[in-house]
């Protein structure tokens, strides 16, 4: 039976996206991603611990403000220009209350310090949906609102890539961290997203690799604390080696995938003359960095002082398939000689 309910939930996920992916009309992309809403809830109270009911009630509190502010935005374009069409939304005061009400679904900052929270009391699995799947139906609506403020975008995006640097800072757990890197991750793709929509799609599926790779290594790892990463080396060896290279083309370093959307994002804001917004958005993507290689050096380069030298804990047979994860893990280091042939067809 809990299979059965599980698989319905699942499809929901699935069917809300889609419905959204699909519409032209407000209405129908609204109930789109309210069925993709009230299907993740249920997934997070799977295992009903205080700490995944708080999480659902945050996360269920958060998205029906930004639903009732988007509905309200959605009504008052309707009676301002009587259209329900999704690209025809052309006053700037629906536009902006649009784009805010996104910008709460996803975690932009300021809107974000639901996402943290809900975030860490989830599951790996939860975790990674709330990460990558759960973003795709608002970022399409905000790629598919006109351009009426691009100061907007850009100044959400400033603050996203800031607040996710400094807010991994002093993080332990890794579901937060991964959650500032989220946050971070999403500034990037708002940035551009006035200037270049075709570099936002290649910020966005680089993003939902390179997250879905780091977070089915750690459900491979068992671990969602930074400590218990020195005793990865050995029950993955090979994974634990392989770890570094995730999130190093997750900081956005060559020659790994993840270098190729933040130079392209830069050189294009560049050409716009936004030299100063590129030189702090360079700046404050060293500091997301900085808890990448916390993580990277405690996960290779440490010992935990209650395992000996020569004792290893025992080696756990996978829960599951190491196919998806091979992939995405050679596509999260190897895909950066694609670049332009990726981006011709976004471009297409």
């Amino acid at each position: 039976m809990a299979q059965i309910v599980q698989s319905a939930l699942f499809f929901s996920l699935g069917l809300g996206t889609i419905m959204t992916l699909a519409s032209n009309h407000w209405l129908l992309a609204w109930m789109g991603i309210e069925i993709n809403t009230l299907a993740l809830i249920p997934l997070m109270v799977q295992n009903p611990h205080p700490r995944a009911v708080e999480a659902a009630t945050k996360y269920f509190f958060a998205q029906a403000v930004a639903s009732a502010l988007l509905l309200f935005a959605t009504l008052s374009n309707s009676y301002l220009t009587g259209t329900w069409n999704i690209p025809l939304i052309s006053h700037p005061v629906p536009s902006t209350l649009c784009i805010l009400a996104l910008a709460m679904k996803v975690g932009l900052a300021p809107l974000h310090t639901w996402l943290p929270e809900v975030m860490q009391a989830l599951t790996l699995r939860t975790a990674l949906i709330l990460s990558t799947w759960q973003k795709l139906a608002p970022l399409f609506l905000m790629y598919q609102i006109p351009s009426t403020n691009p100061n907007l975008f850009l100044t959400l995006g400033l603050l996203s890539i800031i607040v996710g640097g400094l807010g991994g800072f002093n993080q332990v757990q890794l579901r937060k961290i991964l959650a500032y890197s989220s946050i971070a991750h999403l500034g990037w793709m708002v940035l551009i997203l006035s200037i270049s929509p075709p570099l936002t799609l290649l910020a966005l599926y680089t993003y939902l690799l390179i997250s879905s790779s780091l977070f089915l290594s750690l459900m491979f790892l068992r671990t969602t604390h930074i400590s218990s990463l020195s005793t990865s080396w050995a029950k993955v060896p090979a994974l634990t080696a392989i770890l570094p290279f995730i999130l190093l083309s997750l900081g956005g370093l060559p020659p790994l995938t993840g270098f190729a959307p933040k130079w392209l994002i830069i050189l294009e804001m560049i050409k716009e003359n936004l030299i100063l917004v590129a030189v702090t958005a360079i700046l404050s993507s060293l500091l997301s960095l900085y808890y990448y290689l916390r993580i990277f050096y405690t996960a290779t380069l440490t010992t935990p002082p209650n395992n000996p030298p020569g004792t290893l804990p025992w080696r756990l047979r996978p829960r599951y398939n190491a196919l998806i994860p091979a992939l995405t893990t050679t596509a999260t280091i190897a895909l950066l000689p694609l670049t332009p042939t990726i981006l011709t067809y976004l471009t297409w």
